[in-house]
């Protein structure tokens, strides 16, 4: 047999999680935490977590949170056969929890200004899957959120009538401070 005739390895896969697949969806938010810690074996758990603090903006802990799933991740894929650089396709939906995790790494080390640490975590999610980047951004965005307004809002005027006085004239405009 020769080198061209070789097989490739055989793809990395993880193992499904069906039953932290299930906690994650029934979680809220703050809940996460706890099925992290009902679940502290699995990848897919971390990289939830890691998801939740890089969109509440706390990349200290995005990153760690990441850290923790990718290790889990290769440690298990590892335990399979996988090399480190092999395909890890995102085809397979368990594989998500471990490439999800690299790029919640990836995106936190960034804010870090670690910016090594940023470009490694690129390149193994790159060698993982090559099109789990694009994936990832379309479907797996900080921008899921939506900010919640604690503070009143200004009450609106009682008529819908345009005020009087020139437009232009900023001194006329409502709240405007005028010099005396």
């Amino acid at each position: 047999m020769t080198q061209d005739q070789t097989p490739d390895a055989a793809e990395a896969v993880l193992a499904d999680e069906p039953e932290v697949r299930q906690a994650l969806t029934d979680a809220d938010r703050g809940n996460v935490v706890r099925v992290v810690a009902e679940h502290a074996s699995s990848p897919l758990a971390w990289a939830a977590l890691a998801d939740v603090a890089d969109s509440e903006g706390r990349p200290i802990d995005a990153f760690a949170y990441a850290v923790v799933a990718v290790d889990l991740a290769r440690e298990q894929l590892a335990a399979s056969g996988w090399a480190a650089g092999q395909s890890v396709p995102w085809a397979e939906e368990s594989n998500r929890a471990y490439l999800r995790a690299l790029d919640a790494e990836r995106r936190a080390a960034e804010r870090l200004g670690l910016a090594d640490r940023a470009a490694r975590a690129a390149d193994d999610l790159a060698a993982a899957d090559a099109e789990a980047p694009a994936r990832i951004a379309s479907e797996f965005t900080p921008t899921q959120l939506m900010p919640v307004i604690t503070e009143p809002l200004p009450p609106r005027p009682a008529s819908t009538d345009a005020p009087a006085g020139d437009p232009s004239d900023e001194s006329a405009a409502p709240g405007a401070a005028r010099e005396d």
